[in-house]
C-alpha cells in the first residue's frame, strides 16, 4: 500500500500498435512506461485511455505481462471493467498472478444500475481482489454515476483504497469526500487538477502524463500544494486540446508527432481519422514544454 500511496500521478497510458496494423507495440508500450517511471508517475494499464475494453483477452494479458516484465520502480495498476461479473474477476484474479499492484474498478457500463446494483458490483469486485482497489467515477463513459450511498456502503471495505472523480462536478467530489472521509481521492480530469486539490484531491489519474510525464507531475505536484500560480489557463487549455476528440484519439496523435509511438491509429469502435487537425496539439506541446523549461530554470 505505501508504494501506492508515495503515487501523486498515475499516468492512464495508451496502448501503442504498430504501424498500419492492429498489431501491439510492445517496444514503443516498454519506451512509455520507462517515460514514466524516469518522471515517478505510477502507471495505469488497460484503462478507457488504454482501450482495455477493445483488445482481447489474450490482448490484455499479454500487454500485463510485458508491463509487469519490466520490473519498474513505480506501480501498476490494472483496469476492471465491462458488464460481465465472473469475467471481472478472473480477470482479477490472473492479474494478481502476475504480481500488479492495484485495481481501477470503474463503475459498470451500458446496464446503469442504481445504488443496490452498484454495491453489489463493487463488493464482489472487493471481495475477490487481494489488492487495493481505487473507484472510477466516470459518467460521461458509464452512463451513470456512482452513487453516494453506495461509495458510503463500500468505503470501509479492507481492499477499498481510493476515488478517481471524473464527472467533472467539484460539487460531486465534496459529496464522495463527505461520504468517504476515509479514502484518497484523484481527480481524474487534468485540465481541473487545481480546483480539485483545493477541495482535497491527493493527486491526478491523467491522460495528459502519457505526452507531457515530468511536467504533469511537477503541476499536480504543484496543485497539491496550493502553489496555483502560472497552471490557469494553460493547463485547462493544453488538456482540453487532448480531448478534442474521443480519448485516446488525440493523445496517441500527439505521441506519434513526437515520435514516441509509431502510429496514432486505435481500434475500433475509435478511428484516428477522426482527428483532423493536430495544429492544437502541437501548440500545446510547445506551451507545455516551454512552461516546464522554465519552471526548470527558476
Amino acid at each position: 500500500m505505501s508504494r501506492l500511496n508515495d503515487v501523486k500521478v498515475w499516468t492512464a497510458i495508451v496502448t501503442p500498435l504498430k504501424k498500419g496494423t492492429a498489431e501491439l507495440d510492445f517496444s514503443a508500450f516498454a519506451e512509455l512506461l520507462h517515460r514514466q517511471e524516469s518522471a515517478g508517475n505510477g502507471v495505469i494499464v488497460l484503462g478507457s485511455t488504454g482501450e482495455g475494453l477493445a483488445l482481447a483477452l489474450e490482448q490484455k494479458k499479454s500487454l500485463v505481462q510485458a508491463a509487469m516484465k519490466l520490473k519498474l520502480s513505480v506501480p501498476v495498476m490494472a483496469g476492471v471493467g465491462g458488464f460481465q461479473l465472473p469475467d471481472c474477476q478472473e480477470w482479477i484474479r490472473w492479474c494478481e498472478s502476475q504480481g500488479v499492484e492495484g485495481f481501477l474498478l470503474v463503475t459498470p457500463i451500458y446496464a446503469k444500475p442504481g445504488a443496490q446494483g452498484q454495491q453489489r458490483w463493487f463488493t464482489a469486485l472487493l471481495e475477490t481482489a487481494t489488492r487495493p482497489c481505487m473507484v472510477y467515477n466516470v459518467p460521461s463513459r458509464a452512463g451513470v454515476k456512482l452513487n453516494t450511498a453506495t461509495l458510503k456502503a463500500i468505503s470501509a471495505h479492507r481492499n477499498m483504497w481510493a476515488v478517481k472523480e471524473s464527472s467533472g462536478s467539484t460539487s460531486d467530489f465534496l459529496a464522495f469526500r463527505a461520504a468517504a472521509p476515509g479514502l484518497r481521492f484523484f481527480c481524474g480530469d487534468d485540465g481541473l487538477m487545481p480546483y480539485f486539490a483545493s477541495a482535497g484531491a491527493e493527486g491526478l489519474v491523467s491522460v495528459a502524463a502519457n505526452v507531457w510525464p515530468e511536467a504533469t507531475r511537477l503541476y499536480a505536484e504543484l496543485s497539491v500544494n496550493g502553489k496555483h500560480e502560472g497552471l490557469m489557463p494553460l493547463w485547462h487549455d493544453s488538456s482540453e486540446a487532448l480531448f478534442s476528440a474521443s480519448n485516446p484519439v488525440p493523445v496517441k496523435a500527439l505521441l506519434a508527432h513526437k515520435g514516441w509511438i509509431a502510429s496514432p491509429d486505435t481500434l475500433p469502435p475509435l478511428s484516428s481519422a477522426d482527428m483532423q487537425k493536430l495544429e492544437e496539439l502541437v501548440e500545446a506541446d510547445k506551451k507545455i514544454t516551454a512552461w516546464l523549461e522554465a519552471r526548470r530554470s527558476k
